[in-house]
């Protein structure tokens, strides 16, 4: 008689695996022993101070720094299968290239590497208020810094990637291109596995469910986020002011609010995961609200 056969799970590969990730620049140790496994789909922030190693991690990710220990994209080596890996990766960067390449070059190329069409790379340059096929014989480094940041983000997202890798991404970008690009990110959910690096937490806690902090080279905080909001939730906004004063009405008209004939009551909408951000600008104006009030919802 045979005994009955066990089924064992199936074991998933993390998205990203380092192994003991040294990088050493001109005997200066930049990054020391990196550890870290992510989780296909998850969406994890990338935190630190300037000089912590986050950009430098991004790029020995990326295959463009020798190592030593081990780096795996979906099982794969960056620097011995830097091609197969660029397929799979959106990558948006903290400061945009002096690419001299016309910006139909850049997306036919960019579009091509992965086997992507073009024209879904305009598609969501367009929903981030950025005509780019009207600039397509413009060299890219003629753009102004938020259109270079639209079209890096468009050709990241239109690419289909299975991993982003977003350094800043917001950083250039109007209130109302913010609230499209994370509703953009909220559509993606569960297909892509996210790492958005920032030196600051509140830029993007509400946009990951993880946070990784780095520090001279080392994880020093490796935890998960108890408050992550949904990135397809927007928040609708009530304010009464005391007496009408023209600072606050410009500086809610770059989030698009409304005020009526007084100037005293003003309404608008503000992304969920732009929450934190949109409450800095108006805790500079504490003594003029007479109200406020905030009510999310679902998009």
């Amino acid at each position: 008689m045979t005994s009955p056969q066990t089924t064992e799970p199936a074991v998933t590969a993390p998205a990203l695996q380092f192994n003991r990730v040294v990088k050493t620049f001109r005997r200066a140790r930049v990054l020391d022993g990196v550890d870290l496994s992510i989780a296909a789909g998850e969406r994890v922030a990338l935190i630190g101070s300037n000089g912590a190693g986050k950009t430098t991690l991004i790029r020995c990710l990326l295959g463009e720094y020798v190592h030593t220990g081990q780096i795996f994209v979906h099982g794969l080596s960056p620097r011995q299968h830097r091609t197969d890996v660029l397929r799979r990766v959106g990558f948006v960067p903290q400061l945009p290239p002096p690419l001299r390449m016309s910006v139909g070059q850049l997306v036919r190329f960019s579009a091509a590497l992965c086997d992507a069409a073009p024209q879904d790379v305009y598609s969501v340059a367009e929903r981030l208020g950025l005509d780019a096929a009207r600039f397509a014989m413009r060299p890219f480094v003629q753009l102004s810094g938020g259109m270079k940041q639209k079209l890096l983000i468009a050709i990241a997202l239109g690419r289909r990637a299975d991993l982003l890798i977003l350094d800043e991404p917001a950083a250039n970008l109007d209130p109302e291109a913010r609230k499209t690009f994370f509703e953009l990110l909220g559509e993606r959910l569960g297909q892509v596995t996210m790492l958005i690096s920032s030196h600051r937490l509140d830029e993007v806690s509400a946009l990951v469910g993880r946070v990784v902090e780095m520090d001279t080279g080392r994880i020093v905080l490796d935890d998960v986020v108890a408050d992550a909001v949904a990135l397809n939730s927007v928040v609708d906004c009530r304010i009464r002011i005391k007496r009408a004063e023209a600072a606050f009405a410009v500086a809610l008209a770059e989030w698009k609010f409304g005020g009526d004939e007084t100037g005293l009551n003003w309404t608008g909408e503000v992304a969920g995961a732009d929450r934190l951000r949109f409450l800095g600008v108006i805790a500079r104006y504490t003594g003029l609200i007479d109200d406020f009030s905030l009510t999310e919802r679902r998009l």
